[in-house]
């Protein structure tokens, strides 16, 4: 092996890890104007179909990045949760069109974003491997250092240290990045395994619903997938060992549809399930992201969605500081606003494991009481359906001047600072879609000429700054305001405040938040 010394990086920012996190923050930085690289260190894009699901909020992000055609052409749509208890109908938990998910195998949306960051003008590095890096900062101080350096191993061997000011650790869940800083990866192990088979099918099966078929001895749970494939996943039967296809076919038979057999298995593997998060998703100019900040049981789908959001978040905050639109402390937030997502999802999809787990009569006549109330009161569809979708996402606010000064005149059901701005206003009003400018802040106004006056004189001395106004008929009903004010929203689509037309001293103090002061010329 040879060495290289340290050469300083014609990039701004070293992502770690080819995956589906990764690749959209490689693809996210690109389109906002960032230098990026992206190293793997497999030799080859992964061909098993493990993450399935892509829920709303995740495709709105895709959409922006100008894949959601495709993604949705290739991909399978649910529409409903069926749940039986010991073969007999339970419940039915109806998604509306809004709030439904896709499967799609990981392999086609990697080769998706893949595409996209060609296009970009990107590529994946593969078979280069992180070694080590060294000047990490562990005190936490953005800048306390001009940058991190890397050292990476090629497939022929030889060594490269290369600096870098800013590095990106998605490489799973084992982590190099991670295990460099020393962060912890708290949580638990399930006890059981889990036994996978994705198989084409002789007999009948739904194509756009996910079914669980619940009993003592464990939960079986059904997924459509592209293609006439079904994926087939089960706790593990007492014993262990391989999984295997008539082993999978028993269960089919003991908790399952009649008539249904495996016949052509194309993927099969025996896996644990964790519950672990990074204790921090930041050290200095070091980020952890997907798979590498968290991992968590697959009930609900919503693992490749997590690490997606992740490098939503960070991407547009990165891109602000090294544009030099923004401060540097504005990268604070994103570990804060992430591992408060992530601490719910990991107990939401704990709270659904453990109901697969009822093994004892009263936990089992428990679950299905409770199923039965939800199925009747519809409350999963109206409540936890938008959860499970992304559209309750909201990062708890951190200072007074994100909100307003009273409530008065907001509905009970008023949008919250944090929350992600209504889809179709972002819509029509070119704040979101595959034509938006993705460094772009917006000042939504709604009503009230002084608010509006206002608003367009902070536009004037901010370039990244557009100001819309908002007919309140229209604006109102989804918004849940019906004052004159505004909504202040980031470029990743959620508010970053909201007032009336009496805090326009607040909304001068989060504009001083978010951007860095023009100097004149």
């Amino acid at each position: 092996m040879s060495a290289r010394s340290v050469v300083r990086a014609d990039v701004d920012v070293l992502v770690v890890g080819g995956g589906p996190t990764g690749l959209l923050a490689a693809c996210e930085l690109l389109r906002r104007g960032v230098r990026v690289r992206i190293v793997d260190r497999a030799e080859e894009p992964m061909t098993v179909p493990k993450a399935l699901s892509l829920w709303p909020r995740a495709m709105d992000i895709l959409e922006d990045l100008g894949v959601g055609e495709e993604l949705r052409r290739s991909s399978n749509r649910i529409d409903a949760f069926s749940y039986f208890s010991d073969g007999r109908p339970l419940a039915t938990f109806g998604f509306a069109e809004d709030l439904a998910s896709r499967t799609l195998p990981q392999p086609v949306t990697e080769s998706l974003l893949t595409a996209r960051l060609h296009e970009l003008g990107g590529k994946v590095e593969r078979g280069v491997r992180l070694l080590c890096l060294d000047g990490v900062d562990f005190s936490g101080r953005i800048d306390a250092t001009d940058g991190v350096t890397a050292l990476l191993e090629h497939p022929d061997g030889t060594l490269e240290r290369t600096h870098v000011p800013w590095v990106i650790g998605a490489d799973g869940a084992g982590s190099s990045v991670r295990g460099q800083l020393g962060i912890g990866f708290q949580g638990s192990t399930y006890e059981m395994a889990f036994a996978l088979i994705d198989t084409r099918i002789e007999g009948e099966l739904p194509t756009n619903r996910v079914l669980y078929y619940q009993a003592p001895s464990g939960t079986l749970v059904i997924v459509p997938m592209p293609d006439g494939v079904f994926r087939f996943l089960s706790v593990m039967p007492a014993g262990g060992g391989e999984v295997t296809v008539p082993m999978m076919q028993r269960i089919l038979d003991e908790r399952g549809p009649r008539g249904v057999r495996i016949t052509e298995p194309v993927w099969q593997t025996v896996f644990r399930v964790h519950a672990r998060h990074a204790t921090d998703f930041q050290r200095g100019r070091v980020f952890l992201m997907g798979d590498a900040a968290h991992v968590h049981s697959p009930a609900g789908g919503q693992g490749m969605n997590n690490g997606l959001q992740d490098a939503h978040n960070l991407a547009w905050k990165l891109a602000a500081v090294v544009h030099g639109t923004s401060p540097a402390g504005l990268l604070l937030s994103y570990g804060p606003e992430r591992a408060e997502a992530t601490r719910r999802i990991v107990r939401d999809t704990d709270l659904q494991t453990r109901a697969w787990m009822a093994g004892s009569r009263p936990k089992v006549v428990a679950r299905d009481a409770a199923f039965r109330l939800l199925d009747r009161t519809g409350l999963v569809s109206r409540l936890y359906a938008p959860v499970m979708a992304g559209r309750r996402l909201a990062y708890r606010p951190e200072r007074d001047s994100q909100v307003p000064s009273g409530r008065r005149g907001c509905g009970r059901r008023a949008l919250r600072p944090g929350s992600v701005f209504p889809r179709p206003l972002a819509v029509e009003h070119g704040m979101s879609g595959p034509g938006a400018d993705p460094n772009a802040w917006t000042l939504a106004v709604t009503g009230g000429p002084d608010v509006l006056a206002a608003a367009e004189q902070f536009a004037d001395t901010q370039p990244r700054l557009r100001v819309v106004r908002l007919r309140k008929e229209r604006a109102a009903p989804l918004t849940g305001c019906r004052r004159a004010g505004y909504h202040l929203i980031r470029p990743d689509g959620h508010v970053a405040a909201h007032g009336h037309a009496g805090d326009l001293d607040r909304l001068r103090t989060e504009l001083a938040v978010a951007f860095t002061p023009v100097v004149p010329d």
